[in-house]
């Protein structure tokens, strides 16, 4: 960056934690936070427009998810990093933002020193993950055969998918906590979640997406 200042857009919902990180960030030496954006579609708007050096990019959005909005950017505009900054750690994120063109994935409550370490490689063409992230990764892909990249909505997690399934076949949430062992709040935040990423309003689209995608079908079964 030659001794210039890092300019970066955030991009998150949530606007107790922006304003925290915006506030992180300002004691931070050669960075400047040039804007904000509350929506991916936004993030993809204001990128456009400004052509930061790095856009902070929560995962789960509304409007467009932090995953669509990053793949948007990196199409783009291939010179802005993207680092995703998401309270969510798992396997299935950290794919789907690979592949949408992520340079670095951190947890929100990583510590100030590992923020400012993932931003300075990121702008500076490398890849970082969190501790434990890419050695999860690394072996993914080493594990990964030809089928990985053939299960529906890659940017849902296993536990969503298999949530999302049952909701495909009309289960409600206390069914579906009993199925899986885990309470009907855990599944309320799944489902929620679900609706964000698929970009949907009701557990009727909900069923639609699915149910075109596949899931949620008996073998032999027929609308």
């Amino acid at each position: 960056m030659n001794g210039e200042p890092i300019r970066i857009l955030i991009a998150d919902d949530d606007t107790e934690f922006r304003q925290g990180l915006q506030a992180l960030l300002r004691t931070v030496e050669r960075v400047s936070v040039i804007g904000e954006a509350r929506t991916g579609a936004e993030a993809v708007q204001r990128v456009a427009q400004s052509q930061p050096d790095l856009v902070l990019m929560d995962l789960s959005m509304p409007d467009v998810n932090g995953i669509e909005a990053t793949r948007a950017i990196t199409s783009s505009s291939p010179h802005v990093a993207v680092l995703m900054l998401t309270m969510f750690e798992d396997d299935e994120s950290v794919l789907a933002a690979m592949r949408a063109g992520a340079r670095g994935y951190i947890l929100k409550g990583a510590a100030r020193a590992e923020i400012v370490r993932t931003i300075e490689a990121a702008t500076e063409g490398g890849v970082i993950f969190g501790p434990g992230i890419a050695r999860r990764v690394l072996s993914r892909f080493a594990v990964a055969g030809p089928q990985a990249e053939e299960a529906p909505f890659p940017q849902l997690t296993t536990r969503e998918r298999d949530i999302l399934a049952r909701v495909a076949r009309g289960l409600n949430n206390d069914a579906i906590a009993r199925e899986l062992t885990i309470s009907p709040k855990t599944v309320r935040n799944h489902v929620h979640s679900i609706y964000g990423k698929l970009q949907v309003q009701s557990r009727a689209e909900a069923i639609s997406e699915a149910r075109d995608a596949g899931l949620g079908q008996q073998k032999g079964q027929r609308d």
